[in-house]
C-alpha cells in the first residue's frame, strides 16, 4: 500500500521527503541524499512494465503500476505532483492502493517565483503554468516521468487532495514548515505511525536529528557541494540550476510584481482564504 507525498510542484515536497527518509530509513535520523532513494517519484520508469511516451499512456498504466506496490505486501512512501483527479477519466489511484496522504500546500505568490526558476520561465508564463487546467509537468530532461503527470491548475491540485475522501490525510502548510517546525514534523510522525499502525511512540531524539539535518540552509549547501540529481538542466542545458534556491528567503511581498500578485489572488481568491493565505 502508498503513502503519498503529494504536492503541486515547488511547495516543499522534496524538504518533506528528505525528512521522512532520515527519521524512518536511517538509525539516527542524519540526513542524506542517498536515502531519498526509498521514497521514488511516481510516475517513475520503474514501475512500468512498457514504454512510456506520453500522459495518456501513464494514465492508462497508473493504476496497474500501483497493484503492483501492492502485490509486494509493502508499505510504500511515493512522492508525487500528479493532481489526485482524473485524466480523460481515468482515476490518478483508488483507496485499494492508497493508504494515507500526506499533502504540503504552499502560498501561490512564493510557489511562482519558484516555478520560475525551476521550469525556465518568465513571470507571465510561470501564471500561465498556474492557472492552466489542463496543464502537465514539463521538463528539459528526456527519462523524467514526472513528465507525465497531470496537475491542473494550483487550486484544482489543492481541492483535489483537500477535498478527497477516499483515505486518510494530512494537510501541511509550507509555511508551519517555518514557523511552527517541531510541531509539524512531529504530527507528520503521530499521523503516519497511525495509520501504518505503528504503537512506537516518536523517537524525540530521532525526530530532532531529522528535523537539524534536513533544515533548508543544509540541503542548500549539500547541493552546492555535493551536487543534487534531481535538479534540471537550464535551458541551453549547460549546467544544472539550483534546487534548493530561496526557500524561507523567497519572500512574495518583496519579488512578486503588484499586477500578477492582483491576479493570483483574484483567481485563487477562494482556496487562498480557506487556507488563510488572504
Amino acid at each position: 500500500m502508498i503513502i503519498w507525498i503529494a504536492s503541486y510542484p515547488k511547495s516543499g515536497n522534496t524538504y518533506i521527503r528528505s525528512f521522512l527518509s532520515a527519521y524512518y530509513f536511517s538509525k539516527d535520523g542524519e540526513f542524506n541524499f542517498n536515502l531519498l532513494k526509498n521514497i521514488k517519484q511516481f510516475p517513475n520508469t520503474e514501475f512500468f512494465d512498457g514504454e512510456i511516451s506520453n500522459l495518456d499512456d501513464a494514465s492508462n498504466n497508473w493504476l496497474q503500476a500501483q497493484k503492483r506496490i501492492k502485490d509486494r505486501k509493502k508499505i510504500k512512501f511515493l512522492k508525487t505532483h500528479s493532481c489526485l483527479g482524473a485524466y480523460k477519466g481515468k482515476p490518478f489511484t483508488t483507496l485499494d492502493y492508497s493508504l494515507g496522504g500526506i499533502y504540503i500546500v504552499r502560498d501561490p505568490r512564493n510557489v511562482i517565483s519558484s516555478i520560475m526558476n525551476h521550469f525556465s520561465l518568465n513571470v507571465e508564463k510561470a501564471y500561465e503554468f498556474m492557472t492552466d487546467i489542463h496543464r502537465g509537468i514539463r521538463s528539459n530532461v528526456d527519462d523524467d516521468y514526472s513528465t507525465y503527470s497531470y496537475l491542473s491548475t494550483w487550486a484544482k491540485h489543492y481541492k483535489s487532495w483537500a477535498n478527497s475522501k477516499n483515505f486518510r490525510k494530512i494537510i501541511v502548510k509550507y509555511e508551519d514548515l517555518e514557523v511552527n517546525k517541531y510541531e509539524t514534523f512531529r504530527d507528520l510522525i503521530v499521523f503516519t505511525n497511525t495509520i501504518i499502525n505503528n504503537s512506537e511512540r516518536v523517537d524525540k531524539k530521532k525526530l530532532m536529528k531529522a528535523i537539524d539535518s534536513t533544515n533548508f540552509n543544509v540541503l542548500k549547501n549539500k547541493e552546492k557541494n555535493e551536487g543534487f540529481n534531481e535538479a534540471l538542466y537550464s535551458e541551453e542545458k549547460k549546467r544544472k540550476k539550483v534546487f534548493f534556491n530561496l526557500g524561507f528567503n523567497n519572500r512574495w511581498k518583496k519579488i512578486l510584481r503588484s499586477d500578477i500578485r492582483e491576479k493570483i489572488e483574484h483567481v485563487f481568491n477562494k482556496e487562498m482564504k480557506e487556507i488563510g493565505y488572504i
